[in-house]
């Protein structure tokens, strides 16, 4: 058998090298929302309190801050978003220690960690957890009895890209070879050198192009 970082028993893979993963009926759930969007989770989390508390929490930032004090209930802290917790999430999910994400991001407001943002987005498809991005999609997802109850979430099989052969060539880069032939030019002509020890003293930038 497997042990993934969450503490879920994996059985040995099927024929396609996929797995299922046994979630119990107390699943963790990450919390995230963006400045625009954290009232709305607020009040979502609010009005789902009851759902909430049979759960373990993980939040980023400012949100966890208030959902722990809206709530009065226990929730694990990371970094803010923009600070790095988009990615301590992110990490979660591939480790296996978060089964479920509600992230209400903000579609029409630009943010600092945008690459962040949609990394995040991205993990929750790569390793298929559930994934709510507003507050409809979130009432169906919490309401719904494979949320206290055990599931069979299946994993996808990465071995092929894991163990995939980059081919790397022994070859010189074509810029490598322009570099060497122009310090070579540079070097016929008589290159400056230090006065002190007799090392070669790059020329310039730029005397080498014409």
């Amino acid at each position: 058998m497997l042990e993934p970082a969450g503490g879920e028993t994996l059985p040995w893979p099927d024929k396609d090298g996929s797995m299922n993963l046994d979630l119990q009926p107390r699943k963790r759930i990450g919390l995230v929302a963006h400045d625009n969007k954290k009232q709305d989770l607020v009040e979502w989390a609010r009005y789902n309190r009851a759902l909430l508390a049979e759960h373990d929490l993980v939040a980023t930032g400012t949100t966890g801050i208030m959902l722990q004090r809206e709530l009065q209930l226990p929730v694990t802290l990371l970094q803010s978003g923009p600070l790095g917790g988009d990615l301590q999430v992110g990490a979660m999910i591939a480790d296996g220690t978060i089964d479920f994400l509600v992230f209400f991001w903000d579609p029409l407001e630009p943010q600092p960690h945008d690459t962040d943002v949609k990394s995040l987005l991205r993990i929750g498809v790569v390793w298929n957890i559930p994934v709510a991005c507003d507050r409809a999609s979130a009432d169906f997802m919490i309401s719904s009895p494979l949320m206290t109850g055990s599931y069979q979430r299946r994993v996808p099989d990465y071995t092929a890209h894991n163990d995939r052969e980059i081919p790397i060539s022994e070859e010189p880069s074509p810029a490598l070879e322009a570099d060497r032939a122009d310090e070579a030019v540079w070097a016929d002509e008589g290159g400056a050198t230090s006065a002190s020890d007799g090392a070669r003293v790059s020329p310039p930038a730029g005397q080498l192009s014409s």
